[in-house]
């Protein structure tokens, strides 16, 4: 079993790195997704051990951070997304030992944040899960995921419409719990889910052929 919990921080404005040890410091998590992180957040490990990986979006002042208190066997894997007229944009591929996770904060192009999720799919594992800020409205339509994440609205639209934006996909996992936090000093609440694995009779030694291939992949 691993809790993660998955925010997006607001950049400049909005959570800080006090806000984030506090976070890391009252909820416990094994794992941390953050977006929209900044050099600020650099400090974490200083403050509460563990280990740290911030990228940052192309040519952008922020980007995905990931805080683990589980050691890490290798180094996050940072893959490039379809792009859209504005901004290129990455996702983390985080290994966890039996599975992966995938910390994302898609465009806000209705089809493109879809197609930038099946190119994410097609290089994780078979027990993998998705998470992060998807700007996604309605279903994702991602084959084979299951939507496991906390249904509450997670962020209000121009402070006005709640959308929930802030999601878990999974694959070959199981949730056992999902919740949405408070949303504090962020505009978006951070979301707890805790992961373990499914009895899944496709996960075979087949899939995780296919896990080391996708790894190799540039």
């Amino acid at each position: 079993m691993i809790k993660l919990i998955s925010w997006n921080l607001l950049r400049l404005t909005g959570a800080s790195l006090d806000d984030v040890v506090r976070l890391i410091q009252r909820e416990q998590p094994d794992v941390l997704l953050m977006q929209e992180a900044t050099e600020q957040m650099d400090g974490l490990v200083a403050r509460v051990g563990g280990q740290y990986l911030r990228s940052p979006m192309p040519g952008r002042p922020h980007g995905l951070a990931v805080w683990s208190a589980l050691p890490l066997l290798r180094r996050p894997r940072v893959l490039k997304l379809p792009s859209g007229a504005i901004f290129e944009r990455v996702s983390q591929i985080i290994e966890l030992g039996d599975f992966a996770v995938a910390n994302v904060h898609l465009s806000h192009g209705q089809v493109l944040n879809r197609r930038q999720l099946r190119s994410i799919a097609k290089i994780l594992p078979f027990r993998a899960a998705l998470v992060g800020d998807y700007n996604l409205i309605g279903p994702a339509l991602l084959p084979d995921f299951r939507d496991v994440g906390p249904r509450e609205p997670t962020h209000m639209a121009g402070d006005m419409v709640p959308v929930r934006l802030d999601r878990c996909l999974v694959r070959g996992l199981a949730c056992s719990e999902a919740r949405a936090l408070l949303k504090g000093t962020s505009d978006h609440r951070p979301i707890v889910v805790k992961l373990k694995l499914a009895a899944d009779l496709h996960a075979t030694a087949a899939d995780s052929g296919v896990w080391r291939l996708a790894r190799s992949v540039p």
